[in-house]
C-alpha cells in the first residue's frame, strides 16, 4: 500500500523478521517486514510522533475522542499536505486481545473501522489492510469527507507523544508533592488528565509552560537556581 515504517512492540519472536510464516505472508513487502523496528514498549515506538490513533472498535470511558476511519484518514493527508502535523502513527493492538486501555490512553485518538454492530472485530492483518487502503485513498484526494477539526495554533503544530508522557511523569509528580494525588490510590485521576490534554492538543510550547509550573511546584525557583549551570 505503499507505506514504509511499520514498528513492532515487543514480538513474541525476537527473528520475527525471518520467521518462515512472516516471510511467506510478506510477499511483495519483505523490504517493509525486513527494514521494521522493534521496540520494548509502546511508548518506545511512539517516540517523536505528534499524532497516534489508538484502532479500536469502541468509544473507552478514558480514551481519547472516537472518530471512524474515513474521517482520521482525511485528516492524516490534511496535516502531512500541510507539513504541520508531525509524525502520525495508527497503533494496532494483539490479534487476540487488542489493545490495552493504557495503550489507548497514550494516543490523541481512538479510531474505528465502521463494521457490523454484531460482529465489529476484524483479524489484525484485516484491521492494517483497510486502515492502509483507507489512507492511500485520502492521500490521492479519494475521499471527500472534511476533517471533524484542525487546530494548530500558531503554526506549531502538537506535541509529540513522548513529550505528552514527559508533561505526565511531571505533573503527576507535582501533584504528589502537594497532596493531590495519592500515588497507592490515584484512581483515574491520570487518565481523566490524558483524556482532557488529548482533546486539547497542546503544542511543544504550552507543554513547557505546564512543566515549568510543576517544576515550580515541586521545588521552588530559589532552591533550583545554579543546579543547571552545575
Amino acid at each position: 500500500m505503499g507505506f514504509q515504517r511499520l514498528v513492532i512492540v515487543n514480538p513474541r519472536l525476537v527473528d520475527y523478521r525471518d520467521q518462515p510464516e512472516a516471510v511467506a505472508l510478506a510477499t511483495g513487502g519483505i523490504d517493509v517486514l525486513r527494514a521494521s523496528e522493534s521496540c520494548s514498549t509502546l511508548a518506545q515506538a511512539l517516540t517523536g510522533v505528534a499524532t497516534a490513533f489508538a484502532m479500536t472498535g469502541y468509544d473507552r470511558q478514558f480514551g481519547p475522542p472516537l472518530l471512524d476511519l474515513r474521517r482520521a484518514s482525511v485528516w492524516t493527508a490534511e496535516a502531512l499536505a500541510a507539513r504541520k502535523g508531525g509524525d502520525i502513527a495508527f497503533v494496532f493492538g494483539t490479534e487476540r486481545d487488542g489493545l490495552l486501555n493504557e495503550d489507548v490512553e497514550r494516543c490523541q485518538f481512538c479510531c474505528a473501522i465502521p463494521a457490523s454492530a454484531e460482529f465489529s472485530s476484524l483479524n489484525l492483518a484485516q484491521a492494517v489492510q483497510v486502515t492502509a487502503y483507507e489512507c492511500q485513498l485520502a492521500l490521492r484526494g479519494g475521499a471527500d469527507i472534511q476533517p471533524e477539526q484542525t487546530r494548530f495554533a500558531d503554526d506549531e503544530a502538537p506535541a509529540s507523544v513522548d513529550a505528552l508522557e514527559g508533561l505526565y511523569t511531571h505533573l503527576e509528580q507535582a501533584m504528589v508533592a502537594i497532596g493531590y494525588l495519592d500515588p497507592n490510590e490515584p484512581k483515574r485521576l491520570m487518565a481523566r488528565l490524558r483524556r482532557l490534554f488529548n482533546r486539547a492538543r497542546p503544542t511543544q510550547t504550552e507543554l513547557d509552560v505546564l512543566r515549568g509550573i510543576s517544576a515550580a511546584i515541586i521545588e521552588s525557583r530559589s532552591e533550583r537556581v545554579g543546579r543547571k549551570k552545575g
